[in-house]
């Protein structure tokens, strides 16, 4: 694929679990990648571009951008991948967990998508993708959820109205919304997790890719928020 029409992924949290097999599908379909995390380590590909940073901090977000249009010189997805997720009692939370998971969740999201979005209007289409969860439509007795509810509602809200925004300007916003998936984050709990999808199981990180790679190929999809749950959403 040439530069002129190859395009450009900017995948944030893709050090691990569901943000590297995101790295891996998106240059399957022949993107570039630019990937980001705290640690994450340098590429052998050329065709993947690693930035190490907190998400959360706005200069991480700017370095990213300038960083992929210096390398590639264009941005055609982003997918907010990275997310902090806290279980506790709405009362016992601290000040420290509020600000990690509104920090990563929220202030992450909104910096670098603005960043990606203000590239995407000067080629006229884009894509952007919010990885949520169903705690954010469907309260769970056995799972204390708050921060989540909050941060990943919000980020349902942002991606319609997104969706709207910029309907008639080519830029595309979706949501994957999920049950428990199994990746280090969650390991250690599965057997705990799977019991709460009406399935029985836990989802992979296969899972979450496939809903991507639809959302990425669907250019009449916007605004949609796409529930990977294991069934979750429609009740137990």
């Amino acid at each position: 694929m040439s530069t002129q029409t190859r395009k450009v992924a900017v995948i944030t949290g893709a050090s691990q679990g569901i943000g590297a097999g995101l790295v891996v599908a998106y240059r399957k379909l022949g993107y570039a990648v630019v990937a980001t995390s705290r640690s994450i380590a340098a590429s052998p590909d050329p065709e993947i571009l690693t930035v190490q940073g907190d998400i959360a901090d706005r200069a991480t977000a700017e370095s990213i951008i300038a960083a992929g249009l210096e390398q590639f010189g264009r941005i055609d997805t982003l997918v907010n991948n990275a997310g902090i997720f806290i279980s506790n009692a709405f009362t016992e939370f601290s000040r420290s967990e509020y600000d990690a998971v509104l920090g990563v969740n929220l202030t992450g999201f909104f910096r670098v998508t603005q960043l990606a979005i203000q590239q995407m209007l000067t080629q006229g289409a884009g894509h952007v993708v919010q990885i949520t969860s169903t705690l954010a439509d469907r309260a769970d007795s056995n799972v204390t959820s708050v921060l989540a509810a909050l941060t990943k509602g919000g980020l349902h809200s942002a991606t319609r109205a997104l969706a709207i925004e910029y309907a008639t300007r080519g830029i595309r916003s979706n949501a994957i919304a999920l049950g428990a998936i199994m990746t280090p984050m969650t390991e250690g709990y599965w057997d705990v997790l799977a019991s709460l999808h009406p399935v029985g199981r836990m989802g992979e990180v296969s899972d979450v890719v496939d809903a991507a790679m639809y959302l990425e190929t669907a250019p009449f999809v916007t605004g949609e928020i796409l529930h990977v749950d294991g069934g979750q959403i429609a009740g137990h």
